[in-house]
Parts: C-alpha cells; structure tokens; sequence
C-alpha cells in the first residue's frame, strides 16, 4: 500500500492530474471537466487561493483540495447568498474561508485523506470559519464534514447547470479533529 503524502499543490501545473481525480470522484464527462479546468484556473487568481494535494511515494496525485477567502462578489458566493439569507445565516459569507473544491480518488477513499486535506488547508487560514457546498444526500462526504463540525446552513440549494441540489454547510475553525 503506498504511503500518501498531503502537502501544498502547484495546482495550475498539475490541473489535468487534479481533474482526472475529480472526475473519477464525481463522476464528470469530459464536457464538465473542460468547463471545470477553465473554472480552477481563474480561482488560481483569486486572493488567498491555494491548495493542496494527496501524492502516493511516487509522485501520483490521488486528492486535492483548494479554497480561497470568500468574496462575496464571486460567482458562487452570490448563488447561495439568496438562500442563506432565506435561513437567518447570510453572515456566514463574511470571514469565511471557502473550500471550492474537495477529492479523493475512489481507490484511495476511507484512508483519511480527505479529513487530512481539509483540517490542514483550513488550519492556515485566517478567518474564523469555513463554508462549502456539498451534494445534498447522506454521503460519506457530507458524514465527514458533519465530524469536523459542519453543519447545513441551507438546503436544497440549486446551481444552475447542477443537476441535483447541493447543501451549503458551515463550521467554525479551527475543525473538530
């Protein structure tokens, strides 16, 4: 079994490997991850973007995580404002650090990657909580979120192109462990 190795990511440089993890993770066409690839790249350009990633001993990239400090001005930011407000938790947008973008390929899941990549992208960070979007279905992401002491702030959330709902969760930082 290799030894998994989570530390920072040069995210631009390894974007293909990064969506080919995702992909697989979410089940995306090569359509979604063409959209996507452009979509990583811009947030790359975002204030306080960085990320970080899962490599195997020699060097496979098996998870990734990225996030930014979130704006209110962005594009994802202003789709869940209306139903946060609908539920008393619109402040949650304010000094929030934003996980954009969490996975784990499928053979490397159950490992604790994923918690070993999110509890150390959010243990940097300055604000003093974090927010993200998951698929609103019981799912072992969303079991794991719940662990590290998120909890849904809205649901169902709809994005346009999305085919299901998402859920948008927060929790106050640093995680439960």
């Amino acid at each position: 079994m290799d030894d998994i190795v989570v530390g920072p990511l040069d995210l631009a440089a390894r974007v293909d490997d990064a969506l080919a993890v995702q992909a697989l993770a979410f089940g995306l066409t090569d359509d979604e991850v063409g959209v996507r690839r452009h979509i990583v790249l811009r947030h790359l350009g975002c204030r306080g973007a960085r990320a970080l990633g899962a490599t195997t001993d020699s060097g496979r990239l098996v998870g990734f995580v990225y996030g930014m400090p979130n704006d209110r001005a962005h594009w994802w930011s202003t789709v869940v404002e209306p139903y946060l407000r609908a539920t008393g938790s619109e402040g949650w947008l304010d000094d929030a650090f934003v996980i954009t973008e969490l996975h784990v390929h499928p053979a490397y899941q159950n490992r604790r990657i994923g918690r070993s990549l999110i509890t150390t992208i959010t243990a940097s960070a300055l604000e003093p909580r974090s927010i993200l979007s998951a698929i609103d279905t019981e799912s072992p992401a969303r079991a794991l979120y719940r662990k590290l002491g998120y909890h849904d702030l809205a649901r169902p959330v709809h994005f346009p192109s999305a085919p299901r709902p998402y859920a948008v969760m927060g929790a106050p930082l640093p995680l439960l462990g």
